[in-house]
């Protein structure tokens, strides 16, 4: 559909009383289940003065969100409130408009996902080039940070060798990549299944990668990387990082990105050892990062992400999810589960 009959067919479009959207029922202790969650159904607001009404096409689901579900997640970014409706990356077209930044059939995006529809001021949305990827999709990405961990944190560059932790989820799946297409000679990824791995190295380009369930880390990361490893991009922490100071080169530069087997099970993975002589003697930078993402950060993925995909330098790993907004609360369920491979985006409309 082009730019022109997009915003036709919105603008007639007609635009329902009620939605429905995904609250917070309670913090959980443990183990996220559907129980957590709440489906509402609410009215649509209509837009006053400065605002518009925008569909929400795609929600973008992340671990993160189940650290928001906290009642104190410490975190740059707001928790969620119990009772309260979810917030998430999301894509969508704008419907009704009483703003002159924004008219119908624009592409938008904003953080209020967990919705059917949004209306808010015209400003908290950012309108985006419905011609600069092949599809929206290509927006609801972590590539800002994959791609801030992995070049302003970590400095990767040519001749480096990289391992990723986590690396068939959705920031290290893209992480590698940005790796590779920063010139690293060498880039490792760790996942938790035979098929994960066939997948890091047949589709998404790694060098190499392993199971981290088949023996000790250490044991593939000196074999894989003789030389040690220059960049360490974690998303998982664990036996994992601890085996990345012990397989480190001099000068070896860690971004730690999460700890996700720290958010599941019994948490110990939030809490590896780390040996200090040889962080020490090995000169190991570690730089832990988390931020909510300036809109310059994600001006410098975005057009990254369309000049390499434009060379054929990357590919979008990602999983898109059927059910609308009802399937929204069991995808991030199934995330956390490890059941999908690259970002994961549920298609709402």
């Amino acid at each position: 559909m082009t730019t022109e009959s997009a915003r036709n067919a919105a603008g007639t479009a007609e635009t329902p009383a009620k939605s429905r959207e995904v609250r917070l029922a309670a913090h959980p202790d443990g183990a996220l289940t559907p129980a957590h969650f709440e489906l509402a159904t609410v009215e649509v607001a209509r837009p006053a003065d400065g605002e518009v009404l925008v569909r929400n096409d795609y929600l973008q689901i992340t671990a993160v969100m189940q650290d928001l579900m906290k009642p104190e997640p410490d975190l740059p970014m707001p928790a969620y409130q119990v009772g309260a409706r979810l917030w998430g990356g999301a894509v969508g077209t704008v419907v009704e408009s009483n703003s002159p930044d924004l008219a119908p059939g624009d592409l938008v995006e904003s953080m209020d996902g967990f919705g059917q529809y949004s209306t808010a001021p015209a400003d908290q949305f950012h309108k985006l080039d419905r011609d600069a990827f092949p599809s929206p999709v290509h927006y609801l990405t972590q590539g800002p940070t994959a791609y801030h961990g992995m070049v302003d944190i970590a400095e990767v560059g040519e001749g480096d060798t990289v391992f990723v932790s986590g690396a068939a989820g959705g920031v290290g799946s893209l992480a590698g990549q940005i790796a590779k297409a920063r010139g690293a000679k060498r880039v490792i990824g760790a996942a938790g299944s035979k098929a994960k791995v066939d997948y890091l190295v047949n589709e998404l380009g790694y060098d190499a990668a392993f199971d981290y369930h088949d023996g000790p880390v250490l044991d593939r990361l000196r074999e894989l990387a003789p030389d040690g490893i220059d960049v360490f991009f974690d998303t998982v922490g664990g036996e994992q990082f601890e085996a990345a100071v012990q397989a480190s080169a001099q000068g070896a530069r860690f971004a730690l990105c999460g700890a996700l087997s720290g958010q599941v099970g019994d948490s110990q993975g939030a809490f590896p050892r780390l040996d200090v002589m040889t962080a020490i003697v090995r000169q190991i930078v570690i730089r832990p990062f988390a931020t909510y993402h300036t809109p310059e950060q994600i001006q410098a993925w975005n057009s990254h992400f369309a000049q390499w995909l434009g060379e054929g330098k990357f590919v979008l790993p990602h999983t898109l999810v059927e059910g609308g907004i009802d399937a929204a609360p069991q995808a991030l369920i199934d995330l956390l589960a490890g059941k999908y491979r690259g970002n994961v985006v549920v298609k709402l409309s």
